[in-house]
């Protein structure tokens, strides 16, 4: 390759550890999540990679360099040969520590100029689809988090119910709904022994599936009395941090129906 004069920018945050993104990058069954089934790759300078686009369409190309977790550098091109051949062009992608969890910097380099610009789209898309598939795996027991948060606020024993929230929530959790607004789990607990005093026997269940998308959790919930009697319903926008657990949750109250 020479000549590469001619390069696209992309950069984003994914709400996951380094270790978990590069892993997306090296192996070939993560690599397939995000480009496509039969796409393959062998992390290993000089190793070959495959993407399939879910077209069919296949790119070919090799690993120039690898440093895990921080960088990752590769040749790309069109089995094809249009509108680049194999390995004709050259994408880098770094990982920084983000507060957030990772910062994701990539360049991708071409000798022609209306090539580069056919690219810009396509990989604003393919970043959007990485960033979806780090933070599922991230959250694979996203619904048993939430429901052990649920369970939390209608546990008696103080212990028990501080055990349980620190399992699943952040220390720093920010909690907002039309009752409560608390800064951290230290806050929190108070309030949540308040809710039991001044309505006693209320129970939340999660309704529904959880909708999730790139560390953001969506769930519907009931509020039943003792007697089994419903007495509420909301919806509740979870915030999932880098390490797995609730960052900050956010509820909406309704009439119950």
């Amino acid at each position: 390759m020479s000549n590469l004069s001619y390069r696209l920018d992309r950069s984003v945050v994914i709400q996951a550890p380094r270790e978990n993104v590069f892993r997306f990058l090296t192996d070939t069954p993560h690599w397939a999540t995000w480009w496509g089934a039969g796409s393959t790759i062998d992390p290993r300078r000089g190793g070959a990679l495959l993407i399939r686009y879910p077209d069919g369409t296949e790119v070919a190309g090799e690993v120039l360099e690898l440093k895990a977790p921080e960088r990752m550098v590769f040749s790309y091109g069109f089995v094809k040969g249009h509108p680049i051949p194999s390995g004709s062009s050259r994408v880098t992608i770094r990982l920084e520590p983000h507060r957030l969890g990772t910062h994701l910097h990539l360049t991708h380099e071409f000798a022609e100029q209306a090539v580069r610009d056919e690219h810009v789209q396509g990989w604003r898309y393919q970043l959007a689809l990485f960033s979806n598939v780090v933070a599922d795996e991230l959250h694979a027991d996203a619904a048993s988090v939430i429901d052990t948060w649920f369970d939390a606020w209608a546990e008696p024993d103080e212990r028990t119910r501080e055990a349980a929230l620190r399992r699943v929530a952040e220390s720093e959790l920010r909690f907002q709904d039309r009752f409560g607004n608390t800064d951290g789990l230290d806050d929190l607990l108070p309030h949540i022994a308040a809710a039991q005093l001044h309505m006693p026997g209320l129970r939340m269940k999660r309704a529904g599936s959880v909708r999730h998308c790139q560390g953001t959790a969506l769930v519907d919930w009931v509020a039943s009395s003792s007697d089994g009697q419903e007495r509420a319903r909301g919806t509740n926008v979870f915030v999932l941090g880098s390490t797995g657990r609730i960052r900050s949750v956010t509820g909406f109250w309704t009439a119950p129906r």
